[in-house]
């Protein structure tokens, strides 16, 4: 049995969604400790538990201490089954972070599958429905695992009540990524949205942005949307191509917060993600880190931030795969990341 320190690192949920994915398609049982030790509230919450339950549906597993607050489970996989599923978080909990853990059995899993999974997808501390869509579904394309969005309705925090449908190909094996510093001008892009608001909002979200890049001497492109959700809520989000490189920033509103300050977030954001001169943003570094280090091959990229997730998912894929990484640069700076990948493949 793989046994993981939960603490460690992070000591979030990161080291639970990377450790049971890499485990399932290992196909090797895990026993995790200290599960979110270092949060406010350690322990399995209601997302980690439908995350935790979805993946053992996928692949089949046999569960021992999954209940709201455990600290330790484990975790006993077997075949991984591909086809139709849905699930629902219950919560405004994250559907992208839900997706995290299973993306990378999919991709390896016998046939196509088509997911549904209910909960949020504008939610704090988490991606939002728009950067899983255009900044990491791409780059996942890159090595070689096409996933499509069938169809979306958003959620915000607190009712969540959003929904998210996308269809996975397998694959048999991960191409390596390649990915230096940027050498172009970027290209930005973005869309303002509102659930139950006044358009006007996002007009006023747009505008701040808008401001703050063209204060910097950037401009961009940007469209005004309604959506429709349980709940209001309000999101801005910008994205910035640089050839091969891809990054991107989303800012929430909330009740008493201004339009304004929206805009601003998130332009700043995406600001510390250029200034730091790296291919990656710091979210879509760590998120790649699974997938590479079962490619076959090296792959190489700078990041604009080193975070502790980062270190984190690496440790993991280092400990589960016995893969090889090498990290330069200190945390909250800029990097580069260099993985051996295992070469693994799907079997026949």
């Amino acid at each position: 049995m793989i046994v993981i320190d939960g603490g460690k690192g992070e000591g979030g949920g990161q080291v639970l969604r990377t450790s049971l994915a890499l485990a399932a398609l290992l196909a090797k049982p895990l026993h995790i400790h200290g599960i979110r030790k270092n949060r406010e509230i350690p322990g399995l919450r209601p997302q980690h538990l439908a995350g935790v339950k979805a993946l053992a549906t996928i692949c089949a597993a046999r569960l021992e201490g999954v209940e709201p607050g455990s600290r330790e489970l484990s975790f006993f996989p077997q075949t991984i089954v591909a086809g139709n599923h849905s699930f629902a978080i219950g919560t405004a909990g994250s559907v992208v972070l839900l997706l995290q853990s299973l993306l990378p059995v999919l991709a390896f899993a016998g046939g196509p599958s088509v997911i549904r999974v209910g909960g949020g997808t504008h939610v704090a501390w988490s991606p939002s429905l728009p950067y899983f869509s255009e900044i990491f579904l791409p780059m996942l394309s890159r090595l070689g695992v096409q996933v499509r969005v069938v169809s979306s309705h958003c959620g915000f925090y607190p009712k969540g009540g959003g929904e998210l449908t996308i269809a996975v190909d397998p694959v048999r094996a991960l191409a390596p990524l390649v990915c230096p510093a940027p050498l172009s001008a970027p290209r930005i892009t973005g869309s303002s949205g509102v659930a139950g608001l006044s358009l006007s909002i996002a007009e006023r979200q747009k505008a701040a942005a808008l401001e703050y890049l063209a204060g910097r001497g950037l401009g961009a492109e940007m469209e005004v949307v309604a959506v429709e959700a349980k709940n209001p809520g309000s999101y801005l989000f910008l994205k910035a191509e640089q050839g091969q490189c891809l990054g991107g920033a989303t800012a929430l509103g909330a009740r008493g917060r201004p339009a304004e300050a929206v805009g601003r977030e998130a332009g700043r954001a995406l600001l510390a993600y250029l200034e730091g001169r790296g291919c990656l943003d710091c979210h879509l570094a760590d998120q790649l880190v699974p997938y590479l280090a079962l490619a076959s091959g090296t792959s190489s990229f700078t990041t604009s931030e080193v975070t502790g997730h980062l270190r984190t998912n690496l440790r993991v894929a280092e400990e589960l795969l016995g893969c090889t990484s090498r990290l330069t640069g200190k945390e909250g700076g800029p990097g580069e990341v260099v993985i051996e990948g295992i070469g693994f493949s799907a079997p026949r």
